[in-house]
């Protein structure tokens, strides 16, 4: 008999090429790669579809968790989750022939690099929102402790992330080698303990007058938690790549720490370097 684990994996990838099977759906898909962060009526306007075929068709991408949707008021905003894919594309392409992937993509990079999507009123370039979701084993007040507490950031991040984390307060991401130097700071925009903290992200030097704001949501679920971190904002696609490589790490090192009570054995960040 095959070990339960091991079919709740297949269960889950069977999903995901259930979702990839239909052109509609991949057309959802592309949409939010375009355009991350849309709503319902946003992705029907763009489709010419009915609500509530647009509805079924988000209904089993969120199933297969190749779609997040977030809550902003009144409204569900829809963003692409590149996780699943990312998994498929290690199990079964990256292994066998890496090299040769690696330079068309690079290619296909290079070419696609002047496609990017321009904001309609100002004909500015604009980057989509980065969203990032994972189920970590904890309380959400555990995992609210580990997001703001200054001792648990310096383990699983490396820095420290210190402030009072109220609304209007300033935070910093401090170094832990003695310097207290600051890389990045912010202000605490909204505080509501132990579900929900958004905060502004910028240089400590370099500041902008119009920061990228970074949002916790966590979210309780009988003995897990799902945390999405949405990154908003995003000034170019050279800061959106370095944090698409940053959030999963950081993540994965605060996972490990509330589940197995420590670290990754290795920095998950050194990887990328």
């Amino acid at each position: 008999m095959s070990d339960s684990r091991d079919t709740h994996v297949e269960l889950d990838v069977d999903s995901v090429f259930k979702a990839l099977a239909d052109p509609t759906r991949r057309l959802l898909l592309d949409r939010l790669r375009t355009h991350n962060g849309q709503t319902l009526r946003d992705l029907c306007e763009q489709l010419d579809m009915a609500r509530q075929s647009a509805t079924q068709h988000l209904d089993v991408l969120v199933r297969a968790n190749l779609v997040t949707v977030t809550r902003r008021g009144r409204e569900r905003l829809h963003y692409l989750n590149p996780t699943p894919i990312h998994e498929i594309e290690q199990r079964w392409i990256s292994s066998f022939d890496r090299p040769r992937l690696r330079a068309l993509s690079a290619i296909k990079h290079q070419a696609e690099e002047y496609a990017m999507t321009t904001d309609a009123s100002t004909g500015a370039s604009t980057v989509p929102d980065y969203v990032y979701v994972t189920y970590i084993h904890a309380t959400p007040e555990q995992v609210w402790k580990a997001l703001t507490d200054a001792d648990l950031t310096a383990r699983f991040w490396g820095h420290a992330n210190v402030s009072d984390w109220q609304p209007g307060s300033p935070w910093e991401h401090r170094r832990i080698d003695g310097s207290e130097a600051v890389d990045v700071a912010g202000r605490v925009l909204v505080a509501e303990p132990p579900t929900r903290l958004v905060i502004t992200f910028d240089d400590a030097v370099d500041a902008s007058p119009d920061p990228s704001v970074v949002t916790f949501l966590v979210e309780p679920h009988q003995e897990i938690v799902r945390l999405t971190v949405t990154h908003e904002k995003i000034p170019n696609e050279e800061f959106r790549g370095d944090i698409s490589q940053g959030w999963p790490a950081v993540l994965a090192n605060l996972k490990s720490l509330l589940e197995t009570g420590d670290v990754l054995p290795q920095a998950p960040w050194d990887m990328h370097a």
